[in-house]
């Protein structure tokens, strides 16, 4: 089995706070460490009630004080929303604290709707145009190739390791000019996963920081004793994707028995269509699963994302996934 990474949203549970949320990630990512994942990112999504990790480059501050050795980065800085100097600068800082681990995932979307453009006093669709020369900008300001006229103090010289996300054909191509590892979000948007990677892999140039494509390959893992538990674990992620697709998120919600049943034809369509690319079981339905993604994407790295209500549940699940592929 490849090497196996946590995604995280930074989840707010019903009759949790945000400092909750935050306590939980720290120990998320301490139990990851434990177990031997290789990176925790946290994904960066704005004015959602029910997600706290939107301040990415603060979350993984902490993150990075609760933990020792595992890799902590974004997946990922929504960079139309920000200047590249400024994120060098955040970027640049984490490294300058916790050498060695700093991953910096790039991705075009902007993590909220329309209203949050105006809230930034941003044109988001007008900046996505320029993200291939933000991402070129910010390497630039990183790396010292080619030197710019002014350098991130600190950022210049950090040794952080970029990566481009994508849910779409167009990261893969941008990855692949650009010799960037690649992360694809199959665990949101699984459409175009299989085509998304054959194309990086096709088009792939070498660069100073990567010889050879490189694929990591996200996907929903909720592990549990058995499958009936975790399919119970697993309403609570039904639940806010639903609420999500019908305009109405909000805070994680307790687990309801038998959720999907309660749904209409088109509501438990779009969610099984959303959800395809997931391993929610007990450890051998995990282990089965994860090996026919593997094998599916010839990944070198996944990424598991998904949420309970409980967090001790999380982390049980973590552990109980990281002994499955073993």
């Amino acid at each position: 089995m490849v090497s196996l990474s946590v995604l995280d949203l930074v989840t707010v549970r019903e009759g949790g706070s945000v400092g909750d949320a935050l306590h939980d990630a720290a120990a998320l990512a301490q139990t990851a460490e434990a177990a031997g994942y290789k990176r925790f990112w946290v994904a960066e999504h704005h004015a959602m009630e029910g997600v706290a990790g939107g301040a990415v480059s603060v979350v993984l501050a902490h993150i990075g004080q609760a933990t020792r050795a595992i890799r902590i980065g974004s997946g990922g800085i929504m960079l139309p929303n920000h200047n590249p100097f400024v994120i060098a600068e955040q970027f640049g800082t984490l490294d300058a604290l916790f050498p060695g681990r700093i991953d910096l995932g790039l991705g075009r979307a902007p993590g909220a709707d329309a209203r949050f453009g105006q809230a930034l006093r941003k044109d988001l669709s007008r900046a996505a145009e320029y993200f291939p020369q933000d991402v070129m900008e910010l390497r630039a300001l990183l790396t010292g190739e080619p030197e710019l006229p002014i350098r991130a103090t600190p950022g210049y010289g950090a040794q952080v390791e970029m990566w481009m996300l994508g849910s779409s054909l167009f990261g893969a191509q941008l990855a692949a000019m650009l010799g960037m590892p690649y992360a694809f979000a199959s665990h949101f948007a699984p459409d175009h996963l299989d085509q998304a990677l054959d194309m990086y892999r096709k088009q792939f140039r070498p660069s100073a920081w990567l010889d050879k494509p490189y694929v990591m390959a996200a996907i929903n893992v909720i592990a549990a004793e058995d499958d009936e538990e975790a399919a119970l674990l697993g309403t609570s992620m039904d639940q806010s994707f639903v609420a999500l697709r019908s305009g109405t998120p909000g805070r994680l919600r307790p687990p309801v028995p038998g959720y999907r049943q309660t749904l209409p034809p088109s509501q438990l369509a779009m969610l099984e269509h959303m959800r395809q690319v997931s391993a929610i079981g007990g450890p051998e339905k995990v282990r089965a699963d994860l090996a026919r993604f593997v094998e599916r994407t010839g990944a070198d790295e996944i990424i598991v994302s998904g949420a309970t209500y409980d967090p001790a549940m999380r982390r049980r699940s973590l552990e109980l996934t990281a002994k499955a592929v073993a």
